[in-house]
């Protein structure tokens, strides 16, 4: 199949804003649970009514202080209740929100600031502040700047008591479903980031063709705790979902005591990037090898994924494997379960590829990880796997409303009212990517099957041609790769050279313990073992396994290991974990030579 298009089943009204949900729910359920929110006492419930009257409050006071419609206000902060609230007030006196990473350089918030011809900057905490002080200069057009940490949002508050509450909802009333409701800037691997143009329209046919679609894990009876950056366009689609269908959020960015909050919170469903998920994985399998359940933990691995396999296969598992799969069900499954509160059955994955066999652990285990695909320019949601139209290895089928098309080069297009309105302040990087039918250009490889369900196969740009003409993909193999306990991440190389090589780095929680059970120094560092035999020799049987999927022509030939892992904070990585391909090259430059020079 070349192309799918499947009908929306929610048309979005000429008039219609993201604000609609809050103000419906207030009336239609008042008391019910919208937020929780964390306290030294626990959760405290804020209600659906209480929800809007804060966004009522909290919009009187920013116009009070000036913010007229189509103004653009960043928003520099974790994961909280107060970035969900912001974000709601702005839209509710018709301004534009310019999401910023709370870890963002000051030379990206410089560009943010001065690109978004932003008027206001909210930001967490005084350090913010500062960065932003820095950077002033740059954003001529930066008026006021608020921190949250330091009580600005109960001055802004309490000068909205100056303004009618009526002011509100004729603004709300003015308002365009084609009016911008966010900018956000793509974190991009290369290059500066680029402003995506984001509609009213845009994110509510998005989430509004979605949530039917996901009845019964995304609805009034769900509840799920944000702990992806709200920065990120994935995880402001599931914010304004959960504010659609009434599931209960909660918030969280400290992922050091995630798992206790997880406990606390308890969840229905949670979402991530497949990185927090090999993560899970990897944790729960060093941490049975440590106590000396190696042997049945891997046992359990297998009868999962097994179990999960078979349950895509008529008749489904037989009688022994049931038995099986029961048995571990006490000794290990219900523990996984248990560290995330008990309840979670369901979770949402994006961002990047996941593994079909960590998907199949996941289901088997009882949490079944739903994938899907899209981009920032896409609202970002295109295509989900859902519960009664799941393949594992795929990112499901087009969401209604969605038209996907395979070009020639096997070129994932994307079109439908999703679909951004452009880059802003750059037509020409618009042009670039999108046609005069409105066909998203998305850069991604990928194929349909004949059932619609949609694989990718790697990106244009990441396409490796080696010296002797062979193309390789190389997002498969370091998935693969990846799955090993003690990989954290990798990188291909090969462009124009004799073969495929590979950059790998090691886990950080995962080191002590191969120290301990290899019988070497404590407190080594990577950087002190990085070439040591055992090392090498594990490595290469993570290797030579990942190797196994491809042809001799595309598997990995040889390998370094690098002195420490790969962050976003030295910059190989995106605030999303994505690889910047290119820094690392630059980098990393002599260790590549080095790859082909003793090969």
């Amino acid at each position: 199949m070349r192309e799918l298009s499947v009908p929306a089943v929610v048309s979005i009204g000429p008039d219609a804003s993201l604000t609609d949900p809050v103000w419906e729910n207030a009336r239609v359920a008042p008391q019910a649970p919208a937020f929780a929110r964390p306290g030294a006492g626990g959760w405290t419930t804020v209600t659906c009514a209480q929800f809007k009257d804060e966004v009522v409050a909290m919009a009187r006071g920013l116009i009070a202080a000036g913010i007229t419609p189509g103004d653009r206000v960043a928003l520099m902060s974790r994961t909280r209740y107060e970035w969900t609230l912001m974000d709601y007030a702005l839209w509710a006196c018709g301004a534009v929100t310019v999401p910023i990473y709370e870890t963002s350089s000051p030379a990206q918030v410089a560009w943010i600031l001065s690109d978004s011809e932003a008027v206001a900057c909210v930001v967490e905490t005084p350090a913010h502040a500062d960065i932003v002080a820095g950077v002033r200069d740059q954003a001529p057009r930066l008026r006021d700047v608020w921190v949250i940490d330091d009580g600005a949002l109960t001055t802004i508050t309490a000068q909205g008591g100056t303004v009618d509450a009526d002011e509100v909802e004729r603004r709300r009333a003015a308002m365009s479903a084609d009016d911008t409701a966010t900018i956000i800037y793509t974190s991009g691997t290369t290059g500066q980031p680029k402003g995506c143009v984001l509609s009213h329209r845009n994110m509510l046919s998005d989430i509004s063709n979605a949530l039917p679609l996901l009845e019964g894990i995304f609805d009034a009876r769900s509840s799920t705790l944000l702990f992806l950056p709200l920065a990120h366009a994935f995880a402001r689609l599931i914010q304004i979902g959960a504010v659609q269908a009434r599931c209960q959020l909660g918030h969280t960015a400290d992922l050091l005591t995630l798992s206790d909050t997880l406990k606390s919170y308890r969840p229905t469903f949670i979402l991530s990037v497949p990185r927090v998920f090999e993560k899970v994985y990897n944790t729960a399998r060093q941490k049975a090898i440590a106590d000396g359940k190696g042997a049945i933990f891997g046992r359990a691995e297998q009868v999962a994924v097994a179990y999960s396999q078979a349950a895509e296969r008529r008749g489904g598992p037989g009688l022994l494997l049931r038995a099986e799969h029961a048995l571990f069900d006490r000794l290990v499954y219900g523990k996984l379960r248990a560290a995330l509160g008990d309840r979670c059955t369901a979770a949402m994955s994006g961002g990047a590829p996941l593994g079909a066999r960590l998907a199949h652990f996941f289901r088997g285990v009882g949490i079944t990880v739903y994938e899907g695909y899209g981009l920032t320019e896409t609202s970002p949601a295109a295509t989900v796997n859902i519960p009664e139209a799941i393949r594992i290895g795929t990112v499901g089928r087009p969401l209604p409303g969605v038209g996907i098309r395979i070009a020639d080069d096997g070129e994932i297009l994307i079109h439908g009212d999703l679909v951004f309105r452009g880059y802003f302040n750059d037509p020409e990087a618009t042009d670039a990517v999108k046609d005069s039918d409105g066909w998203l250009h998305t850069g991604d490889l990928g194929a349909l099957d004949d059932d619609g369900f949609l694989t990718i196969t790697g990106r244009k740009k990441e396409i490796i041609v080696t010296a002797g003409g062979k193309n390789v993909a190389p997002a498969a193999l370091e998935d693969r790769l990846r799955a090993h306990p003690l990989v954290s991440q990798c990188m291909l190389v090969g462009d124009a050279r004799p073969f495929i090589a590979a950059l790998v780095t090691i886990d950080d929680q995962a080191w002590p313990g191969w120290l301990a059970g290899a019988g070497k120094p404590t407190g080594s560092t990577v950087a002190d073992l990085h070439d040591d035999p055992d090392l090498r020799t594990l490595i290469q049987s993570a290797i030579d396994s990942a190797n196994s999927a491809v042809s001799q022509a595309e598997g990995i030939r040889t390998f370094r290991i690098l002195p420490r892992d790969f962050a976003e904070s030295t910059g190989e990585l995106t605030p999303s974990l994505k690889v910047k391909r290119t820094t690392v090259l630059e980098m990393y430059a002599d260790e590549v030579a080095a790859l082909y020079t003793r090969s």
